[in-house]
């Protein structure tokens, strides 16, 4: 698997008509980014993950970071690895110990869940070459006021 390293440009609602979502970016470089279609609590739980927030209650993600810390896994990376009729999916590499684990997850959580662990963010250079498109190209993007 060839993997090439990306960072969240950020969330937005992507507007295209008369329809929008939330979409997650991701920057692969050359001007390049990767909208990925997602959940609204999914792209507020990312908005607090590139911000550092603290909410006065945990989000989901918080919740799971902080099971995972209290049994001493850790976050190696995501790696979303394919892409299947507009369906991206990925892997999150944990690590405790001297195991190293690939769960399957959606790419919208394991965002959230590396932005919290500072890991980073593979995608397979197949599927940055099927989804990638060219910052002009994206449709309207605009900020989701995050709560």
């Amino acid at each position: 698997m060839d993997l090439i390293p990306c960072t969240v440009h950020g969330v937005f609602l992507s507007v295209n008509g008369n329809s929008s979502a939330p979409t997650v970016l991701l920057d692969v470089g050359n001007g390049s980014s990767i909208p990925i279609y997602i959940g609204l609590w999914e792209a507020i739980s990312i908005g607090h993950g590139i911000d550092k927030g603290i909410m006065p209650r945990p989000f989901t993600h918080d919740l799971f970071m902080e099971v995972m810390k209290k049994f001493g896994i850790s976050v190696e990376a995501l790696h979303i690895d394919s892409l299947e009729d507009s369906v991206f999916y990925g892997k999150l590499i944990l690590v405790i110990g001297e195991t190293r684990k690939e769960i399957d997850c959606r790419p919208s959580d394991g965002i959230a869940i590396v932005l919290r662990a500072g890991a980073p963010i593979l995608v397979d250079r197949a599927v940055v070459t099927a989804a990638a498109l060219q910052r002009e190209d994206l449709p309207k993007m605009v900020d989701i006021p995050l709560m």
